[in-house]
């Protein structure tokens, strides 16, 4: 009898231990961190498509704690951060903060120019041989067809002797691969409440099986695929980019 009574002491300590951590891990999940993957080559090299990050939401979490109790930093020009998408908030962007809250920003054959200064960005990437108006002199560059009409006429509010002036509580962000990026040159600037956190770490970083199989129309074309990746997925991961500090 004491036995069974022990056992079933034991079965509930083990229930409640496991309760207890997936509540702690929700709950970092929930506060600490979130799980982000790269979708796009806006980012190109400093992030590639395929990389899983660890964002840090408690960097910039002046939203949502005390910061007498868990004291944050600003977002500062040059942080990367992952955010609601303006235009459609249920999708996520990491870009790069060019200006930030009070700065007069504007592109110069392709160099951004922030408080009349040239910012020195050695992780830039420019791939294109064509001299774009709109991309490479913003905000002098007219429209385009994939500006958001109302930024259109949010910028013109805006822009003072051929710069743009970055309004309190919003942010002005760019891609790292300027030519291959649409960003607050197109859809405008980022408020504040939109930032979730910064990338932490790349922790896995998958290259797609089309580098390495030549991909065809044929039926079941997917299912092969998938199951290509599951075979050859060491041969696949960046292992050089497997906990990558992302800066």
């Amino acid at each position: 009898m004491m036995e069974a009574g022990k056992s079933r002491a034991d079965w509930l300590t083990s229930v409640q231990s496991l309760l207890s951590t997936v509540v702690i891990a929700v709950l970092v999940i929930a506060f600490v961190v979130q799980a982000f993957q790269i979708p796009s080559e806006s980012m190109e090299r400093t992030l590639l498509i395929g990389d899983y990050l660890l964002v840090d939401k408690l960097s910039y979490g002046g939203g949502s704690w005390d910061d007498r109790i868990l004291p944050y930093q600003p977002v500062r020009r040059g942080d990367i951060v992952v955010f609601h998408y303006p235009v459609h908030p249920s999708q996520h962007f990491v870009k790069r903060v060019v200006g930030v809250p009070g700065d007069r920003v504007r592109l110069v054959n392709r160099q951004v120019q922030v408080n009349g200064i040239f910012l020195n960005e050695p992780y830039v990437v420019h791939r294109s041989p064509i001299h774009d108006m709109f991309r490479d002199e913003f905000p002098r560059g007219g429209v385009v067809p994939q500006m958001e009409a109302q930024w259109w006429l949010q910028m013109k509010k805006l822009v003072e002797d051929g710069e743009l002036i970055v309004p309190e509580g919003n942010y002005f962000v760019l891609g790292d691969n300027r030519d291959e990026s649409l960003d607050s040159r197109y859809w405008g600037f980022v408020p504040r409440e939109n930032i979730i956190g910064r990338p932490l770490l790349i922790y896995w970083s998958l290259r797609s099986a089309g580098d390495d199989v030549a991909f065809s129309s044929a039926p079941g074309d997917k299912l092969y695929h998938f199951a290509y990746a599951v075979s050859h997925i060491f041969q696949m991961t960046r292992w050089n980019r497997t906990f990558h500090l992302v800066k």
